[in-house]
């Protein structure tokens, strides 16, 4: 039996949102429509993450109205890409017509930085160096203050951010109005950030993880401390990595295009996020510690955006 919605975790606009989400990057076709519209039909998942920058807004809008379930129970979260930090709206309602939705339940600044719309590429334009056009006169409080809006017209019903540091957010957060309600990054046992989720945490932004195994292949369920947490447990290895970010509280993006994975990562998760005790929670908080930290997404933005372990920030 599907396990409906799973865990959810309060929003500081008072909504209650989802803690498991059906990640859609880097799936596309016919592959992409049947895995959302059996992640929400079958298996119980009812936040669905997407991004314009992905590219596939309009088949995940035909997998969500093909697993029929009506539009108030789903929390749908898309992303503002770096092009269209100028023209906000614009960008909102262009994924708000891919999707064949009337509003976002959360709408996320994909990157802190502004891309310049003008140049040869749509979706990373680049200079005539080959280096990213980076619109370095650019004040994402600009863009900020464009999405209270969309906040205030109704078009979104929260407004986060994504990659964004403890650094940078301790230079943004006194200059907005409305804070973030939710910072999605890179998280995972290799890259925890304990520091940035705890901090998040006092700031009521909710963290949410994407990679959670470590990007393609899901390296981290290869892991031998893992996989002992596991055999313990009865579960598959990328359950007890997903059910640790849930006990913590932490938003957690899922994804692939296997039957049989989508559910485990529902069902499975929801029951590890409950069994894990004290003593596993700190052995996988230590993992990185140990010697294991590694970060696996790190775009050559040529930007330092104050990540620790971020290595590749040069021009």
């Amino acid at each position: 039996m599907a396990v409906v919605g799973g865990p959810k975790i309060k929003l500081n606009t008072g909504a209650e949102m989802p803690a498991l989400a059906f990640g859609t990057w880097q799936l596309q076709g016919e592959e992409l429509k049947n895995a959302v519209t059996f992640a929400i039909r079958e298996a119980g998942f009812r936040h669905i993450d997407c991004a314009w920058g992905y590219g596939n807004e309009a088949v995940v809008g035909e997998g969500i109205r093909a697993a029929g379930v009506p539009r108030e129970q789903l929390f749908i979260t898309s992303k503002l890409w770096g092009t269209w930090h100028r023209r906000v709206e614009e960008g909102l309602d262009e994924s708000l017509r891919k999707l064949g939705l009337d509003y976002l339940d959360l709408y996320l600044m994909h990157w802190p930085i502004a891309l310049n719309p003008n140049a040869s590429n749509d979706l990373i334009p680049v200079r005539p160096d080959g280096k990213r056009d980076i619109a370095l006169d650019w004040d994402i409080r600009n863009t900020w203050t464009q999405l209270e809006a969309m906040l205030a017209k109704g078009k979104v019903r929260a407004i986060g951010v994504s990659n964004m540091s403890q650094k940078k957010l301790e230079e943004f957060l006194p200059r907005i109005s409305i804070p973030p309600a939710a910072n999605q990054l890179e998280l995972h046992a290799y890259n925890p950030d304990h520091a940035l989720v705890a901090y998040l945490k006092t700031k009521g932004i909710v963290p949410q993880a994407y990679s959670p195994l470590g990007s393609s292949g899901s390296p981290l369920v290869q892991d031998a401390t893992v996989k002992t947490i596991a055999e313990k447990h009865g579960a598959p290895p990328g359950a007890v990595l997903l059910g640790w970010l849930l006990s913590k509280e932490i938003g957690v993006v899922t994804r692939s295009a296997n039957p049989d994975r989508i559910r485990q990562n529902i069902q499975d998760t929801t029951t590890l996020a409950q069994k894990l005790d004290g003593d596993d929670v700190a052995t996988l908080d230590g993992l990185a510690a140990a010697g294991k930290q590694k970060r696996m997404i790190m775009p050559p933005w040529g930007i330092d955006f104050g990540f620790e372990n971020w290595t590749n920030v040069s021009w």
